[in-house]
């Protein structure tokens, strides 16, 4: 009984204390901290020595792998020309980027060009990070794709352009084309990422991009002297071989590099790479025994490419089994645009830029918007996203940089036919263009 009584008088003193308490308690309540932010990146050294690795194989894409692959399919007597052409853009190319190619491509901006703010790299040093890697990496990367996409247009036109225009051409067109697309595509505040667009690791920013810029090339330049009414084969197939092999090792840093990190995305663009290039090379071998009785390397090594390039924006979205029917399905198709459409029209697309890059790229770009279904063994779409749409939207992207990269091109080659000259002078194209426009001979009787 007593401790009822007690319990009695203390209730209205719990009670009250109880009622003084809630304001106190609702004032924390709605004043409570927000949840924390997101630990700032931190450097992971497992994915800077990926990155660093994948920049310096994109790089060996391009020297020596792309410099001996078109160097052994054109004639003995241009073969410097073209390992010259490659060198030169390349390092033109890496030079404009650090001045201001970095900044207009990867820097906050509109939707289709960035700004000045890195113009040089300004604001950048050797601690400012890029996601876990250092930024200096990430600028590395991204300028082996920028030196390399000029670099396979100048396939189209080979043995018969200037070398002054060569130069010229490609520094005003990865300024004005290539930049523009690249911001477009993978920067966040350009109009392609922000429409969900998928480009793993560059079929509409390399591969489309060049080769719709080679076939503008080539028709505005003009057929190689004796082009249908001459042979013309490749000197050096054995050449050819190394610079196609080069280019698959090469191709791992250019696809799995893309991943940025060294975890899943890596592996399965790695797996997809390796795939999708011997589907390829299977197909265009099948394609061209069924066709032409025989296959031979230069069909096989030209399926390679086809291979690579089909698979380059799916290699992170789609699973194994998409890539090898991905790629033997394009090299079938390329097979079919280099040896027929282009005899059908009668344009001299020395190397086949347009018929493997950009239809293969083409090919390999709307794939994307059908295989990355996980019905076909894909990752899968965003949120919301149907097969339907995702595919309209890597139409959107196709027909941009067709037209992008088309209209503009065209106007770049009459700039520079208009300051330098596009063709070399006949007698000089005859003689070949090592000897008059370098001085030198790749071989020597």
């Amino acid at each position: 009984m007593t401790s009822f009584r007690s319990l009695k008088h203390a209730l209205p003193v719990l009670v009250g204390s109880a009622l003084m308490a809630l304001p106190a308690f609702a004032q924390d309540a709605t004043t409570a901290p927000a949840p924390a932010a997101p630990p700032a990146p931190t450097l992971n050294s497992g994915d800077t020595a990926w990155m660093l690795v994948s920049s310096a194989l994109v790089l060996m894409m391009i020297i020596p792998g792309l410099g001996l692959f078109y160097g052994g399919l054109v004639r003995a007597k241009n073969m410097l020309s073209i390992l010259m052409q490659v060198l030169i853009v390349a390092s033109v190319v890496m030079v404009a980027w650090v001045f201001y190619g970095y900044s207009l491509a990867f820097s906050d901006g509109g939707p289709v060009f960035g700004g000045f703010s890195k113009a040089f790299l300004a604001g950048i040093n050797k601690d400012t990070l890029s996601g876990t890697i250092p930024e200096y990496v990430f600028v590395c990367f991204q300028m082996t794709f920028a030196a390399i996409t000029p670099a396979l247009i100048v396939g189209a036109f080979a043995e018969r352009m200037k070398f002054s225009a060569v130069v010229l051409f490609c520094l005003l067109w990865v300024t004005f084309i290539y930049m523009p697309v690249a911001h477009s595509v993978w920067q966040s505040t350009g109009w392609l990422f922000k429409l969900g667009a998928l480009d793993f690791a560059g079929g509409t920013v390399v591969h489309i991009n060049a080769g719709v810029a080679g076939l503008v090339g080539c028709l505005m330049i003009g057929k190689r002297a004796g082009f249908g009414k001459e042979q013309m084969p490749p000197h050096s197939l054995t050449l050819s071989w190394v610079g196609a092999g080069l280019l698959w090792v090469g191709w791992f840093g250019f696809n799995a590099g893309s991943a940025l990190s060294a975890g899943g995305s890596a592996g399965l663009a790695m797996m997809t790479t390796f795939v999708a290039t011997a589907g390829a090379i299977l197909g265009w071998s099948i394609a061209e025994w069924i066709a032409r009785g025989k296959p031979s390397m230069l069909g096989a090594i030209s399926g390679a490419v086809a291979g690579l390039v089909a698979v380059t924006p799916a290699a992170g979205f789609v699973g194994p089994v998409g890539a090898i029917v991905l790629g033997f399905v394009a090299a079938i198709i390329c097979f079919f645009f280099v040896t027929t459409v282009k005899n059908a029209f009668g344009y001299d697309d020395s190397l086949d830029v347009f018929g493997v890059h950009g239809i293969g790229g083409i090919i390999g770009a709307l794939a994307t918007g059908i295989l990355a279904s996980t019905s076909f063994g894909g990752v899968g779409y965003a949120d919301g996203v149907t097969m339907s749409s995702q595919l309209w939207v890597q139409v959107e992207a196709v027909a941009f940089t067709v037209v992008m990269t088309g209209v503009g091109s065209a106007i770049l080659f009459k700039i520079v036919d208009l300051i330098v000259g596009l063709r070399v002078d006949a007698p000089t194209e005859s003689e070949g263009l090592d000897i008059v426009e370098h001085g030198e001979r790749a071989y020597h009787s």
